[in-house]
């Protein structure tokens, strides 16, 4: 068994690197450019969303009370039906999204080593300890990404990418915790 006082270098560097590697993704490659649509009439349907006080949080349409009701299956059929979520008002806060994804990586870091530290010994051999935290670190980034596909509507495509992405940074997680494991 290993600690994870042992392992706080490997969670704060792979945090580091994948940190690095989601901003090469995001920023430098901009594959997920067209991950969203523009609405159309734009304008119209935020001065409507302005106008009738929506404010943050997350909304179903058409919002059923209950299962089967008649008048809500009646517009599901009409249309639109989807999901809306509505975050505050403003430019983004960047440095707040970052540091907030950089805590999420170390918080993911901390739960790969506990789960490595638990089921592997010191001086376990690299590709074991690659393999283990790989598949930590993978299903940490990326499975929950596929909810939003089959619940919410999420293009496909677009998890596709992002379950790409959790690959990597398992990857790459596990190239630092195999690379790091006490000797």
């Amino acid at each position: 068994m290993v600690s994870l006082t042992e392992l706080w270098l490997p969670i704060l560097l792979s945090a580091v690197v994948v940190f690095v590697a989601s901003s090469i993704l995001h920023m430098v490659l901009r594959y997920h450019r067209n991950d969203y649509s523009k609405l159309p009439n734009e304008d119209k349907v935020l001065e409507c969303l302005r106008n009738e006080g929506v404010g943050p949080g997350n909304y179903m349409f058409p919002h059923a009370t209950k299962m089967g009701d008649p008048e809500t299956i009646e517009k599901q059929k009409k249309g639109p039906v989807g999901t809306l979520y509505v975050i505050s008002s403003g430019p983004p806060a960047m440095g707040k999204y970052l540091l907030v994804w950089f805590i999420y990586c170390v918080v993911i870091g901390v739960f790969v080593a506990y789960l490595a530290g638990s089921t592997l010994a010191p001086k376990a051999e690299y590709l074991k300890v690659f393999r283990v935290t790989g598949c930590v670190a993978f299903l940490s980034y990326a499975a929950a990404q596929v909810q939003d596909s089959i619940w919410k509507g999420q293009h496909w495509s677009t998890t596709i990418k992002q379950v790409m992405d959790g690959l990597i940074y398992g990857l790459l997680t596990a190239g630092v915790f195999g690379w790091l494991w006490p000797r």
